[in-house]
């Protein structure tokens, strides 16, 4: 389908501020197929993947035909599954009606005190969404009517089905006007689903976008072999070795998420937990805490891989492979949003992981490209060379007057340039890694491989950090070219399956 620009579509020039505020320029497949549709009153189903900018393509027509002048009622009702997914297209709303006169959104979702949420529904709200649980209070409460509602958003549809949510879902609908717009976004369309549109909507416009494969393009794939007592040890090395800011972790219990933030936290990396024994207030905080950069990062069970929405998470880790291979392709779609790259890194531990990422492989209909490692001395040396490249920078600033007369001054008091450099250095570095980590190298299992091939390949090869089988150590002597800095690590196996 053919791509055009938002200038093309027949949109406020509010709406067109907000927009490229927020940095887009061209609509995604689903936003273009959608908007004119929506716009000109159409009912609509759209079956699309997540990350495919389905909030934008139901909230910028739902905000371009709020009734003007505004009425003090409710018009627009958008239900989503869970907290965070109904806090992101509230905040996603927002933003795009910031340049709208007068326009009130409000989230309503359980685990937070429900008084708040009444006051703001009292003051006057033009836009709700929420969860169908806390929704059904609220009209349980009378602190919200329905009675004008112009248009209905169901987001994420077979998710709110999976969670249970039909009954209320129907509830809700029936209390709204019969002559009301409804619009339907779902990845699947089993058959409640279908049921719903059956008795819901009027006609609607179907646009299904489908991929060749399940996952983002610019998401590079790639899988580790390891064992269990290395892997907390794996991610602090990737991550300075891939130069990553922010990760999201995924493990398959709430026990690993909370034995993983201690491990890490022990290797000195800032990590928090979410999941699902945590209210909303303490969601809220890590969430915060995540966004701001507090914390670099987030270890998550499943019941957070649909309601996240961070636009600069680097990376995401599969610390367990999960058990659905559907999981795996909503957990890395947590990356490379927004037209940005990103990586997504799964562990191996043995021979029935390696099964379970080929079934990953085929679902996704992907490949998943099998690495090597950084050694224990690749991980020194880059952080050597980046320690000396902040030292570099430091003297290139030139703003050390006052510290060139406390040179001098122990000069003369007798200690040599040469040490008081190395003195200084220690002071504000105290955790420079050693030029040669005493540390052993650690043979890893090939599970793709026969055993016989496995115990015939441990006695002869040594892991490298380029690939290749020398080792990685630079000369901090050498002269470098401008610019320079380590290559990505991991040397490239020519085993990568792509299914067609």
């Amino acid at each position: 389908m053919k791509k055009n620009n938002f200038e093309q579509l027949e949109l406020s020039t509010a709406m067109h501020l907000a927009i490229a505020e927020m940095g887009f320029t061209e609509p995604s497949q689903i936003q273009a197929a959608t908007i004119p549709l929506i716009l000109a009153g159409n009912d609509v189903v759209g079956q699309a993947q997540t990350g495919t900018g389905k909030t934008a393509a139901f909230g910028i027509p739902l905000l371009e035909m709020l009734p003007e002048p505004m009425p003090q009622a409710t018009t627009a009702l958008v239900m989503c599954p869970t907290r965070e997914l109904s806090l992101q297209a509230d905040n996603e709303l927002k933003k795009l009606a910031k340049y709208k006169k007068d326009v009130q959104i409000a989230a309503v979702y359980g685990g937070e005190p429900i008084q708040e949420q009444i006051r703001q529904l009292r003051r006057g709200v033009h836009i709700v969404v929420g969860t169908p649980g806390r929704i059904i209070d609220h009209l349980e409460r009378k602190t919200l009517s329905l009675d004008q509602i112009e248009m209905v958003v169901l987001d994420e549809a077979d998710e709110m089905l999976n969670r249970g949510f039909r009954e209320d879902i129907e509830y809700i609908l029936e209390k709204t006007p019969e002559d009301r717009q409804t619009v339907l976004f779902s990845a699947t369309m089993p058959k409640p689903i279908i049921n719903i549109i059956h008795n819901y909507q009027h006609s609607p416009s179907h646009v299904k976008i489908t991929r060749d494969q399940l996952t983002n393009d610019d998401i590079e794939q790639i899988y580790f072999e390891t064992q269990e007592s290395w892997k907390a040890k794996d991610i602090a090395n990737i991550m300075l070795a891939d130069d990553l800011k922010t990760a999201i972790v995924f493990c398959n219990t709430k026990r690993m998420v909370d034995e993983l933030v201690d491990k890490l936290r022990d290797l000195k990396l800032k990590a928090d937990s979410i999941h699902g024994d945590l209210n909303q207030k303490q969601r809220n905080t890590v969430m915060d805490s995540f966004r701001r950069g507090d914390i670099r990062l987030l270890i998550a069970t499943d019941v957070a891989a649909r309601g996240l929405d961070i636009s600069h998470v680097d990376a995401v880790f599969n610390y367990d492979l999960p058990y659905d291979p559907e999981y795996y392709v909503h957990r890395i779609g947590r990356t490379g949003r927004a037209g940005k790259t990103g990586k997504a890194y799964s562990f191996i531990t043995g021979r029935n992981d390696l099964r379970q990422l080929r079934q990953i492989e085929q679902y996704s209909k992907s490949g998943v490209e099998r690495r090597n490692l950084p050694t224990s001395r690749e991980v020194a040396a880059i952080a050597r060379y980046k320690q000396q490249e902040r030292v570099k920078n430091a003297v290139t600033e030139n703003n050390y007057d006052d510290h060139l007369l406390m040179v001098k001054q122990l000069q003369k008091e007798g200690i040599e340039l040469e040490t008081l450099a190395a003195a200084l250095l220690k002071m504000a570095i105290p955790d420079l890694p050693a030029a040669k980590s005493a540390e052993p190298e650690r043979q890893v299992m090939n599970y793709d491989m026969p055993t016989s091939r496995r115990q015939n390949r441990h006695a002869a090869e040594t892991r490298s950090y380029n690939g290749s089988r020398q080792s990685y150590e630079p000369s901090w002597d050498a002269p470098r070219k401008k610019n320079y800095s380590p290559e990505p690590f991991g040397g490239k196996s020519k085993r990568k399956r792509i299914y067609s």
